[in-house]
């Protein structure tokens, strides 16, 4: 057995899990990634992945694995450079072990990210917002579930993971009512709730039951609800709500369109950007820049501060007290 077969399983036993302690879903993500590198490497030159050694995977053949991935596979550019940061961990800890391979690893670890365009932020407008929290039909179990769910997500602004392990006993709807989740990067942070979502919450809490560590947000069995479950259900009372709503139609609607409304809607609100971030879980302030692109509203404001071309600037003058005494009545 070659070096990259020894390598690639120090890396996930003892790199990744227990030196990293990363999450299952990052683990998941590389092995899936180095999965894909394998079967390609074996379409292309014959070879079965015990047989592989570091000189089999040079820089020309992760580039040619990349280029396979957007024109074969048809992904995206964020998931292509995802993919690349997955080698180029792997290839980070192998440069320590193997420093024979040091030039290869090199020219492997210089490849770098592809840009790609990015579009602005898709989110809902308030009448979107009362649209699809009328489409769950309430008479149901599953319906006041999901209407649960929505006026939840749409104000914390949740990520589908973190929705998903949300259990009664991170809920406080007492005094200072937040929600602590476990967020990316196994940041915990707590989010404040609004009145109404409070109320949403306990009137739901109530019919639910169960103990401190259940789901709130159960399947009919009993059983946490799926990433795939919950943007199936989100999709399906998007839809609904585009009979009513025709600019729903428009929209692909995900978790991810809710996260980016609960974010507008406290921006449009005056919240400061520091504060969306630390809302949102972000640890860099930049992340949330691109909803100040997205709020046409600002850039309105701001292009009605600026003088139109080829007029006089003018200097501002007080009212006179005694007109502007007139005009305040």
């Amino acid at each position: 057995m070659t070096a990259v077969a020894p390598t690639l399983q120090a890396y996930f036993t003892e790199g990744l899990i227990r030196q990293r302690q990363a999450s299952p879903h990052t683990v998941a993500a590389y092995r899936d990634t180095v999965r894909l590198l394998f079967v390609y490497v074996k379409d292309t030159s014959g070879k079965m992945p015990a047989e592989l050694d570091f000189d089999d995977l040079d820089a020309t053949t992760i580039s040619g694995f990349l280029t396979h991935l957007e024109e074969d596979r048809k992904v995206s550019v964020a998931t292509r450079n995802a993919r690349l940061a997955a080698l180029h961990s792997l290839f980070r800890f192998a440069s320590f072990r193997h420093p024979e391979h040091a030039a290869t690893i090199a020219r492997v670890l210089a490849i770098p990210a592809k840009r790609g365009s990015r579009p602005l932020v898709t989110f809902l407008t308030r009448a979107e917002i009362d649209a699809l929290l009328a489409a769950p039909e309430r008479d149901s179990w599953i319906g006041r579930r999901d209407h649960t769910m929505l006026v939840f997500d749409i104000q914390t602004g949740l990520r589908v993971s973190e929705l998903v392990g949300v259990t009664r006993s991170a809920i406080h709807l007492g005094h200072g009512p937040h929600v602590r989740v476990l967020g990316k990067g196994r940041k915990e942070r707590a989010t404040p709730l609004t009145r109404h979502t409070v109320e949403s919450l306990h009137a739901w809490l109530e019919e639910r039951g169960g103990q401190s560590d259940d789901p709130v947000f159960p399947s009919p069995t009993g059983c946490p609800l799926g990433r795939d479950a919950i943007r199936k259900m989100i999709v399906k009372h998007a839809t609904t709500a585009a009979s009513g709503c025709p600019s729903l139609g428009a929209k692909h609607v995900g978790v991810h369109t809710l996260r980016h409304t609960c974010a507008m809607n406290l921006l449009v609100n005056g919240v400061d950007l520091a504060t969306i971030a630390l809302w949102l879980g972000h640890e860099d302030l930049r992340t949330v820049q691109h909803y100040l692109h997205a709020d046409l509203a600002i850039k309105e404001r701001a292009i009605a501060r600026t003088a139109p071309p080829n007029t006089k600037p003018g200097r501002y003058h007080p009212a006179d007290p005694v007109l502007a005494f007139l005009d305040n009545l």
